[in-house]
Formats: structure tokens, C-alpha cells, sequence
């Protein structure tokens, strides 16, 4: 599908992108089939929780502690993930909100995402279960076309924008790692999140320079930065006393920059060191035939 087609699809009434939750506007027709077998739950992680540990003050460099971000969840190994994405379509903000976990050493994780109610209040759609793994995400519960309980596998590298904004969720890890391109950080002051003494800092991501400094070739990342026409991305994070992230939120502008869809992306971190349970979809659970296009 041309990435045009997608960006066509997105202004739609919000009523339709909601629905979509993004993973159903933007990638109907394209969930190839994924190889069989299923994978083994992941082992829990190292790094433990320390809340409360003090105010990590203004000492250090902010800019360099949030290029470090990436790497301080790797370290710490895994973490309980809540995620919430808000679109703006036709001057109403429509909102997907999602739970879940990840294990930042193998770049994988689980995701339930609950997606907008109707107008009357009614909840049309259930709940969308991901799997992110590095290269593809699988949604099961998808939507029309897919029939219950089978699977959808997405390339994501090629997505035109790496499944930042696409899956309805950004990929916890890849929301860190975009940080790498960060510019312009400033430290706002040193605050308490949920009892945790954090430092909050802004700035603007630069995508094209993050897949630079990530390498590897064909990643999502490296995929984004070819798909967004405004590739910087305005964050506010919120750092513990480690470097670790407890909330990112970051704003993309998907599409020409005078007519794109905003797109505010948060994901907030906490339980570091969680177990991940984690298996992939047998090869049978994979659905590969027609997928029904968002109206």
C-alpha cells in the first residue's frame, strides 16, 4: 500500500481513525503471513524498582541523560508499560489507551489496547492484544476481515512510519530509542511522579538522526525517517535517579506539515524487572487472506 494511500486515510472522521485505533486505518491489506511456531515466555529481567530514592536533582547533563534513555532501560532489564495515544482528527482529539509489558533487552513486549467508545458510550470494538518484537508487530482481534481469535503479522519496517504511530501504540523501546536524536533539551526542574523522585526535561527528537545513531540498516526507525515529512518530535520525558524513564510523551506530525495528522504519544514505565510473558503465534493462528479496508 502506497504511502500516500495511508496518509490519505488518516484525516478521515474521528469516528473512523478511532475505530481504527491507527492499526486498522493504516494497515488493512497488509498483514503477510509470519513463520510457525511459538516462542518461549521470557525470563524476568535484572533492575530492580527504587522509588523514593531521592531527587535526582540538576546535576549531570540533561541532553546526555536523555540520549542515555535507551540504554537505562536495557539495563534495567524490563518493565510494566502503559501506553496512551491521542489523534487529532477534524478538532476532536480521539484516544487509545493500552497496558501491558516489555522486555527492553530482547526488544519485545505485549499490549492490550482499549479503543474508543461509539458516540452513545458503547464500546464497539474489543480489545486489541499486540505482540512488538523487533521488525514486526502481530495484533490479534484486528478487526473486520480477520476472523476471531487468528492473528495479524505487520512488517514494521515497512510501515512509512516504523509503527511509531501505526499499531495504535508507539513501541515502548522505540519511543526511547528516538530520544537518541534528541536537540534543544532543557531541564523544566525536578519533580515527584507516583512517589518517584524524577528530573523532567523537553526537547525535540530528530528521527532521521536517531535511525542514524541506532544503525542496523532496514529498522523502524530508518523506515520513519523516510516516511515523515516533519521528522522532529517535540518530548517532555520524565528521568529517575538511574536514567530511567517513568513517562515519555512525544508529539508526531504524520503527513505534510501544513495538513498532517497530530499524533501525542505517552508511555509511562514503572515495575522494572517484571516477568514478560511472551509467546509468539503458531503459525496456524496466522491469518494471511483478505483483510477488510477501513470504510
Amino acid at each position: 500500500m502506497a504511502a500516500a494511500r495511508r496518509r490519505r486515510r488518516l484525516p478521515r472522521t474521528a469516528g473512523a481513525v478511532a475505530a481504527a485505533g491507527c492499526a486498522m486505518a493504516l494497515v488493512a491489506g497488509c498483514g503477510a503471513a509470519a513463520g510457525g511456531g511459538s516462542a518461549a515466555a521470557a525470563a524476568p529481567a535484572t533492575g530492580g524498582e527504587a522509588k523514593g530514592a531521592g531527587a535526582p536533582g540538576t546535576a549531570g547533563d540533561p541532553a546526555a541523560a536523555v540520549r542515555d534513555a535507551a540504554d537505562a532501560l536495557v539495563r534495567a532489564g524490563s518493565a510494566r508499560v502503559g501506553t496512551q495515544m491521542r489523534m487529532a482528527s477534524g478538532g476532536t482529539w480521539v484516544t487509545v489507551t493500552g497496558t501491558g509489558s516489555f522486555d527492553f533487552t530482547a526488544g519485545r513486549g505485549r499490549l492490550t489496547l482499549v479503543l474508543p467508545r461509539d458516540a452513545a458510550g458503547a464500546q464497539e470494538h474489543k480489545p486489541v492484544t499486540e505482540l512488538l518484537t523487533p521488525g514486526a508487530l502481530y495484533m490479534k482481534d484486528r478487526g473486520e476481515g480477520v476472523p476471531e481469535g487468528k492473528w495479524v503479522r505487520v512488517d514494521t519496517t515497512a510501515l512509512p512510519d516504523g509503527n511509531l504511530v501505526t499499531g495504535g501504540a508507539t513501541d515502548p523501546l522505540a519511543a526511547a530509542q528516538l530520544l537518541r536524536g534528541a536537540r534543544d533539551v532543557t531541564l523544566v526542574g525536578t519533580e515527584s511522579l507516583d512517589g518517584t523522585a524524577v528530573r523532567h526535561v523537553r526537547g525535540t527528537a530528530d528521527i532521521a538522526r536517531a535511525a542514524r545513531l541506532a544503525g542496523g540498516g532496514a529498522t523502524p526507525l530508518a523506515a520513519a525517517a523516510k516516511g515523515f515529512a516533519v521528522t522532529g518530535v517535540p518530548f517532555e520525558a520524565w528521568l529517575d535517579a538511574q536514567g530511567r524513564l517513568r513517562k515519555l510523551t512525544e508529539h508526531f506530525t504524520y503527513g505534510p506539515a501544513a495538513t498532517g495528522v497530530g499524533v501525542q504519544a505517552t508511555t509511562s514505565y514503572d515495575a522494572f524487572g517484571s516477568a514478560v510473558p511472551f509467546a509468539l503465534p503458531a503459525g496456524a493462528d496466522i491469518w494471511t487472506g483478505k483483510i477488510v479496508s477501513a470504510p
